[in-house]
């Protein structure tokens, strides 16, 4: 695509917005970067100005998207804000990120979407593919842009997606594209879960009968969703025995593929849980699909320890296990995440409300969490749904939910952070959230504190 001396807005001015403005710079473009923050939210004003890039900031000008050849889209960005109807009613041309990306790659692509999980298996065919000696980017919403891929000399794109990625894709065709599972989330966004679900299920849409579409067997609403797409199918199961595909039968995980049969056990695996099983299933297949030897991704897959803020460990307080499951930013992943507890959990949830059905995590609360802690905007109605179910507290910071969670901890019981709700409300993002649960859990330096709760 020629961008030079083209008329470029791009709308969002976070991490994708500006590695955008770079990429249409590099290339001769007017480059200008609206967002509705303020200049005070921003520290680097002067290195945006030195670069060239034209700030439009504290709301969007009108005028300036008028006037665009191309209205770039940053993936946190509604598409319904009125700057952008306006830009659709006016015959604006406005592209997403990765389908910009997409028009300057080569190599093999490998995308991944799912309501959970994703960012975990994006890591993991990462490691899998370096540890087979292969040149691979990795990033997308995991961390870095899709965009900063152009350029560098990539074998491989392995790329997660979020929904508010794939609204924007128009020939987005990666040669594989996996969808997880699907539950409830970002209900604050979408007005139902079908609209939801056909944000995820883009991911095929572009897909040819000789591409690949990795599908969770079990998950009935990946299995309806994806019941149209047109690319050959390769499914896992963690319940049933597949006569092709990836299975969980006991302790081993079983590959069976063109009359062959790889096994891999279960228990050599660092990550625990069987959502992780299903994770480590997912990765494996697109490699042993291109030909790396099963030793070389299974050995790979057993030296991967997790990443930050998803069911990390960060060691015992009193003989309580402590978890920072910040990145669990929705129902069905705390869900998940208590499945592979004991009794007694201390729960801390909360933050700014998805408006998701909460029912689901009626039962796992009321069998194996013994202290729910809240905090943020999503407490009040959390502490609706869960009344009688447990012992319920209400606190106005982490560093009180904390400290009130180490006065209830006891030895054998596990005290884990899993807030199934987004950050915005009290934090800049889970990732900040999970560092100020790590930070307090350390600063306690093994001695208890009583703070009250309500």
């Amino acid at each position: 695509m020629e961008h030079r001396d083209k008329k470029i807005v791009i709308i969002g001015a976070g991490s994708t917005g500006r590695s955008l403005a770079r990429f249409f710079l590099a290339r001769g473009a007017q480059v200008v970067l609206s967002d509705r923050r303020s200049a005070e939210c921003f520290d680097d004003l002067e290195e945006l100005l030195s670069l060239g890039i034209q700030l439009d900031l504290g709301g969007h000008t009108l005028e300036r998207f008028m006037a665009a050849d191309l209205v770039a889209v940053s993936p946190g960005v509604p598409l319904d804000i009125p700057v952008l109807c306006a830009c659709q009613n006016n015959k604006i041309a406005m592209l997403g990120e990765v389908e910009i990306a997409w028009h300057e790659l080569s190599g093999t692509m490998i995308a991944i979407t799912g309501t959970n999980g994703k960012s975990t298996v994006t890591s993991l065919i990462g490691e899998m593919l370096k540890a087979w000696g292969q040149n691979a980017f990795v990033g997308g919403n995991l961390g870095i842009p899709l965009i900063d891929a152009v350029g560098k000399d990539y074998d491989w794109q392995v790329v997660e997606l979020s929904s508010f990625q794939l609204e924007t894709i128009e020939t987005f065709r990666p040669r594989y594209a996996m969808l997880l599972n699907i539950s409830e989330d970002h209900l604050d966004r979408y007005p139902d879960m079908t609209s939801y679900i056909a944000a995820k299920v883009r991911i095929f849409e572009n897909q040819q009968e000789d591409d690949i579409a990795i599908l969770n067997r079990d998950d009935s609403l990946v299995m309806q969703a994806a019941s149209d797409v047109c690319s050959r199918k390769v499914f896992f199961s963690g319940q049933s025995v597949l006569e092709e595909g990836m299975s969980l039968v006991e302790d081993r995980i079983i590959w069976r593929w063109n009359g062959q049969e790889t096994l891999f056990p279960v228990a050599e695996l660092q990550i625990r849980g069987r959502h992780n099983q299903e994770n480590v299933m997912a990765a494996l297949i697109p490699l042993l699909l291109e030909g790396c030897p099963a030793e070389i991704a299974w050995g790979a897959a057993t030296k991967f320890t997790g990443l930050k803020h998803r069911m990390e460990y960060l060691g015992d307080l009193h003989g309580a296990g402590w978890y920072n499951d910040s990145k669990g930013t929705n129902i069905g992943s705390v869900v998940k995440s208590l499945a592979g507890l004991d009794r007694p959990v201390i729960l801390i949830a909360g933050g700014k409300d998805k408006q998701g059905d909460l029912t689901a995590l009626i039962e796992p609360i009321r069998e194996k969490v013994e202290q729910l802690i809240l905090i943020g905007a999503a407490a009040e109605r959390m502490a609706k749904v869960f009344a009688g179910l447990t012992r319920i507290h209400r606190v106005d910071s982490m560093h009180a939910a904390v400290g009130l969670a180490a006065h209830y901890s006891c030895p054998g019981a596990t005290v884990i952070l899993s807030p199934g709700c987004s950050s915005f409300d009290m934090f800049e993002n889970f990732v900040a959230r999970g560092e100020i649960f790590t930070r307090e859990f350390r600063a306690l330096s093994g001695h208890r504190e009583s703070v009250n709760g309500n």
